[in-house]
């Protein structure tokens, strides 16, 4: 046999091997569609918590006289006692308890379920699976818009506890992180746990290989702290996932999504018509925008979600403009309904859902913890700021409002464009040392 027949032999075997490897990448088991169930569960205590403010806001004010003034099992504690405690509130100290306790676990479920999705999932279809997190996040947000014109808000408190024992009950069925196993050197544990996500006769030697490799460079540095993540090497990342979650908070979706029965009624639309338009639409967007994840990518359907953002801050930003100078009384209530329409729609599409998947892929396992804690840290505290700030800010001066929001949504265009790189169809260990110089 000549040298040329050997080479060619060679290169068909590799090629047959790699050909192999891909087909057991591209395995999507009932295991990985459970474990992806279970996760966001979590998800949809997220869009009950997210959604109980806006329909339950006028019951608890008449109630009580207020003013308007890591693990996900960890985290369903806090969601339990935070619905128990909102139920059964006698007076606004229980109340506040209970909305902290629940913000508390909808802060561990918004960093923990996108980054365990992306570590479990086949490359091919990561975006999709982790989009399901903003999926489930609008399900539960649909369901409390309908049935809270109906539901009395203590009642309401109360059925946001099933999801959460469904899923205290379910995560005792579901492996863990094959990447979190081989980062805590358990190489039997890693390899096992992938072979159960990816079935009893797919190949995964080459997967768990190239995790174990991955965590053998990083681990010849030193050990990471908080501070490593502002070493040169990890810039890029930590400046694309602080300014998503600062992008996705400024441009309003918070103030927007928790007080809409407030913009509804600043515009002269009915409220609780409103909800119920925004319940009918939200899961066909979520849907949209989990099958576009795959199609157009992370960066493509980022950019069109936050320039419908933006155009519809500007029409509400009009509307409101309008309406106080007591122009076009008959139509700026229309305007006010498309515009948060869109705006929630636009929002949900992309900006709801791609900067978790995005803060998922792009941090190396070894400052993963760290990052998570900054990014998660920055996306809650702002969105706090902007909840507690939007109704003081809408009795300002609601057209100027819109109009800030427009501007960051604007600015958001531009970060967007210049910084985000495309990230469908890598893999994660790509992904994180294309924006690192660690193997440089």
């Amino acid at each position: 046999m000549t040298m040329s027949e050997n080479q060619r032999n060679l290169e068909a075997g590799l090629l047959l091997n790699k050909n192999r490897n891909d087909i057991n990448e591209c395995r999507i088991t009932a295991v990985v569609i459970f474990s992806t169930f279970v996760s966001v569960c979590g998800s949809f205590c997220f869009g009950c918590a997210a959604g109980y403010s806006s329909v339950s806001q006028t019951g608890i004010t008449t109630d009580l006289g207020l003013s308007v003034a890591q693990t996900m099992w960890f985290a369903q504690v806090f969601c339990i006692a935070g619905w128990l405690a909102i139920a059964f509130a006698p007076d606004t100290v229980w109340l506040d308890a209970g909305r902290f306790s629940t913000g508390f676990a909808v802060g561990l479920f918004s960093y923990v379920i996108p980054v365990y999705i992306a570590e479990i999932t086949p490359k091919h279809v990561r975006g999709a699976f982790v989009f399901s997190n903003q999926l489930m996040q609008s399900c539960g947000l649909s369901l409390y818009y309908v049935i809270g014109n109906f539901v009395h808000w203590r009642n309401l408190a109360l059925i946001g506890l099933i999801p959460c024992v469904l899923q205290v009950v379910t995560l005792f069925f579901i492996p863990e992180s094959p990447r979190l196993l081989g980062k805590w050197g358990r190489e039997k544990e890693c390899k096992a746990s992938l072979q159960l996500l990816r079935g009893d006769e797919a190949d995964v030697s080459e997967e768990a290989n190239a995790i174990k490799e991955t965590m053998v460079l990083f681990d010849q540095g030193p050990k990471s702290k908080i501070m490593d993540l502002f070493q040169r090497r990890y810039a890029p990342s930590l400046v694309i996932g602080v300014g998503l979650m600062l992008l996705q908070q400024l441009s309003g979706s918070s103030g927007v999504m928790f007080y809409v029965g407030s913009v509804f009624n600043k515009g002269g639309f009915p409220s609780d018509i409103g909800s119920m338009i925004l319940a009918a639409i939200m899961i066909p967007k979520a849907l949209l925008g989990l099958i576009l994840v795959e199609k157009m990518g992370r960066r493509p359907l980022l950019l069109a979600s936050t320039s419908g953002m933006c155009l519809c801050s500007l029409l509400l930003a009009f509307s409101f403009s309008f309406r106080s100078y007591g122009m076009l009384d008959e139509l700026t209530p229309i305007f006010t309904c498309i515009g948060v329409v869109g705006f929630i729609s636009a929002f949900a599409v992309g900006m709801g859902g791609l900067p978790w998947i995005i803060m998922s892929e792009i941090f190396p396992m070894n400052v993963k913890v760290s990052a998570g804690t900054i990014v998660t840290l920055a996306n809650w505290s702002f969105s706090w700021i902007i909840a507690f700030a939007f109704n003081f800010m809408i009795e300002w001066n609601a057209s100027g409002t819109f109009l800030i929001f427009f501007s960051i949504c604007a600015a958001g265009i531009v970060f967007i464009y210049a910084m985000l790189p495309e990230t469908k169809g890598r893999t994660l260990e790509d992904i994180q040392a294309s924006l690192t110089d660690f193997l440089q």
